[in-house]
């Protein structure tokens, strides 16, 4: 097993390098970037925006935006590269770029960025005045949250849920549980939550749920008991939207893992001497029937972790991962998009590991050694 492990964490190695290099690529050709983007604020008049640009030196950038604009300079900026630069001072241009970095070439900006990435050093933020850790740190409450506890009650439902269907296949109980469970699956997450806001946030009937935030403004001087019942109180609706099409694929999985089982010889031997229905299952059954869903659980948490719900954050004003990622990409800030994407690919390799050994705790008799990678 130590083998298999050493082989695993060495792929690790090209299997990022793989990721930061296409994605690094393929943003070299996309339109638009960060340079662009302070240019259109800058000829669309919006000159506090560049404030955000390096501290003190992006209100020098909009200084000088502003009067190489109104003095009509500039005007070898109309050969730039750059679409919206004329009337740009090119030194203004020229500092721009030296502040996000695109002075030097496109593979030397990319050998400095893994370098720092190996050292875990992510730098900051194009647009914030933040380091990107600290951004992630703090939108990383909410993922949690919502990826967790989905997560676990999803489990929680389906698991037992399936159990049942499969003890019970073709009742009256099998069939009216798997039609609701294929309307919930088909009904999409973001138009649930909007009904559930429509029922019971405040909307046309009900005002039981809070619409915003992970917690309430005064949670800070709450009990300790009444800090977790408001955390709880602003979950609810987030969850169970998330969560609606989340029963069907674990539930319909363990059924039919469980039917699989069921009709192997070893259930009949067990039954044969004697053994209770309950017992032959738990006892027999639900071990082997449980090895896929156990195992994928890691993968499932990791999932319901990083890839959230971007319109779910959104309708619900939750602040976290997946409106992070978006916000980032819409503004071209490459140094949060580049960095979560190798720590989201790097923790999905982490927990793809974690998952085949799972599959060794569950059951031993599985040996990874012989296994080619």
């Amino acid at each position: 097993m130590t083998a298999y492990i050493l082989r695993r964490l060495l792929l690790f190695i090209p299997t990022l390098l793989g990721i930061m290099l296409v994605s690094f690529t393929v943003v070299q050709f996309a339109p638009g970037g960060p340079v662009e983007r302070v240019i259109a604020q800058l000829t669309g008049s919006d000159v506090a925006a560049t404030a955000r640009i390096g501290g003190t030196q992006g209100g020098d950038f909009g200084n000088a935006g502003q009067s190489q604009s109104q003095t009509g300079g500039g005007a070898d900026a109309a050969t730039s590269k750059y679409r919206g630069a004329q009337g740009l001072d090119p030194e203004f241009i020229k500092k721009l770029e030296k502040q996000f970095g695109f002075d030097k070439p496109a593979h030397e900006r990319f050998l400095l960025m893994l370098s720092n990435y190996i050292r875990f050093e992510f730098g900051d933020s194009y647009f914030r005045d933040v380091s990107v850790i600290q951004l992630i740190k703090e939108k990383m409450p909410v993922s949690i949250s919502l990826g967790l506890w989905m997560t676990l009650i999803s489990y929680g439902i389906s698991i037992p849920l399936g159990i049942r269907k499969a003890m019970s296949d073709g009742s009256r109980f099998d069939v009216w549980t798997s039609g609701v469970i294929v309307v919930g699956y088909a009904i999409p997450g973001f138009l649930f939550a909007v009904l559930l806001i429509v029922l019971f946030a405040g909307g046309t009937f009900l005002d039981w749920f809070p619409l915003r935030g992970l917690t309430s403004e005064n949670w800070d001087t709450l009990p300790w008991y009444h800090k977790i019942t408001d955390y709880f109180w602003h979950l609810t609706l987030p969850i169970i939207a998330m969560a609606l099409s989340a029963f069907a694929t674990t539930t319909f999985l363990t059924k039919n893992s469980f039917l699989d089982e069921i009709k192997k010889q070893y259930v009949m031997t067990a039954r044969a001497k004697g053994l209770t229905e309950r017992q032959t299952l738990y006892s027999h059954v639900f071990r082997n029937a449980m090895l896929i869903i156990i195992a994928g659980f890691p993968g499932a948490f990791i999932s319901a972790f990083f890839a959230g719900s971007l319109l779910i954050e959104t309708i619900f004003s939750l602040d976290g991962l997946g409106l992070l990622s978006f916000e980032s990409i819409v503004n071209r800030d490459y140094p949060v998009v580049f960095a979560t994407l190798f720590i989201f690919s790097l923790l999905g390799l982490v927990i793809n590991l974690i998952s085949d050994l799972t599959y060794t705790w569950v059951d031993p008799r599985i040996d990874f050694e012989t296994r080619e990678v």
